[in-house]
């Protein structure tokens, strides 16, 4: 028993399939190039997004409605962009931008 996930272990192999890689891999094949094969972002550029980014500003305003829930806003979100964030990765992103309400550290509201 390797003790992963069995879904850690599909994505290596469709992404291995992905990159035309059959087993028994080459010898010649090193642990770096495998892992560059693997791994590497082909036509990504290095701190762009590969999903579309939500309007946070405007989130923001619409959270303060009543009524107005993230998962709302997500529903809408996703409708608008199928391949975009997950749920939980929405809320997360949503965590994360949140600013602190002073020189305290203490953090804003969700609709802040």
């Amino acid at each position: 028993m390797l003790g992963i996930a069995r879904s850690t272990v599909q994505d290596n192999l469709q992404r291995a399939a992905a990159v035309g890689l059959n087993w028994p891999l080459p010898g010649e094949l090193t642990d770096d190039a495998l892992e560059h094969k693997l791994f590497s972002r082909n036509g990504v550029r290095q701190g762009t997004r590969r999903r579309t980014e939500p309007n946070w500003a405007d989130l923001a305003v619409e959270l303060k409605k009543p009524g107005v829930t993230l998962l709302i806003l997500w529903e809408e979100y996703r409708g608008a962009h199928p391949d975009g964030y997950g749920y939980s990765r929405y809320v997360a992103a949503k965590f994360m931008l949140r600013k602190p309400r002073c020189c305290s550290g203490a953090w804003a509201a969700w609709g802040s």
